[in-house]
């Protein structure tokens, strides 16, 4: 899968996913427009790979919308940027509330609105992958914020993959497991937390960024031309038991 003479914009490509995203589609031969909220991390990352860097806050619509104006016509979109705050249903607040579904759902929104806009104005025609979580389909403590964001854009891929269908823009989703970007890593590191949850995955192992970055290239390329609508799960067969 080849992308020479191809853009992606990817949001969130400064860390974790996104950025194993940016590595990889800049090695197919991709033109890369990289958003992220940390200038450090974007000029790290443009001196690796050379993309073109937009530095934004997306939880800020205003922004987000001139992020994309910036970042222009494109042929691909990434939708990477997210958080999690960790809090239980009794301890959910209006702060935690309004960062996770600003980042994790809204502006996913925006992004791709602003690339459909644009690819229509430019006669049709690309591919939008928002990455979404397992959390998003089985319910973990101190994730509610975090899972309603995740099944929201999961809901929302399929009402795109409808509406945008016409105008030859497919839209799908990845559902990744936990992925071992630094901070899960950390996060994950207590045998104690992370044993009970690898056993639940048949393939005995937590997913890796570029497990997940090869997957989004997958079904952004032409191989994948009559997919759309669709949630791939990146879990190991979480999911499935």
């Amino acid at each position: 899968m080849q992308f020479s003479g191809k853009t992606v914009i990817i949001t969130g490509a400064g860390k974790g996913i996104g950025r194993a995203c940016a590595e990889l589609m800049a090695a197919r031969g991709a033109e890369v427009v990289a958003l992220s909220r940390t200038m450090s991390d974007l000029e790290s990352l443009k001196a690796e790979i050379g993309c073109r860097i937009v530095q934004v806050d997306l939880q800020d619509p205003k922004a987000a919308r001139a992020a994309m104006a910036e970042a222009g016509t494109a042929d691909y979109l990434i939708n990477s940027a997210g958080i999690n705050v960790l809090e239980s249903t009794f301890d959910m607040s209006d702060d935690g509330y309004e960062a996770v579904m600003g980042i994790n759902l809204r502006s996913a929104l925006i992004t791709c609105q602003e690339f459909a806009r644009a690819r229509r104005a430019a006669g049709g025609g690309g591919a939008i992958v928002n990455i979404t979580s397992i959390a998003g389909h089985r319910g973990f403590t101190e994730h509610l914020c975090y899972a309603a964001s995740k099944a929201g854009l999961e809901g929302a891929t399929r009402v795109m993959a409808k509406e945008l269908g016409p105008h030859n823009i497919r839209v799908n989703a990845v559902a990744p497991t936990i992925t071992l970007t630094e901070l899960a890593v950390e996060a994950w590191s207590d045998p104690a937390k992370s044993e009970p949850m690898m056993v639940r995955h048949p393939l005995g192992r937590f997913a890796e960024a570029d497990h997940v970055a090869a997957s989004i290239a997958m079904l952004l390329s032409d191989d994948c031309a009559m997919v759309t609508g669709a949630v791939l799960p990146i879990d190991g067969g979480f999911l499935a038991v």
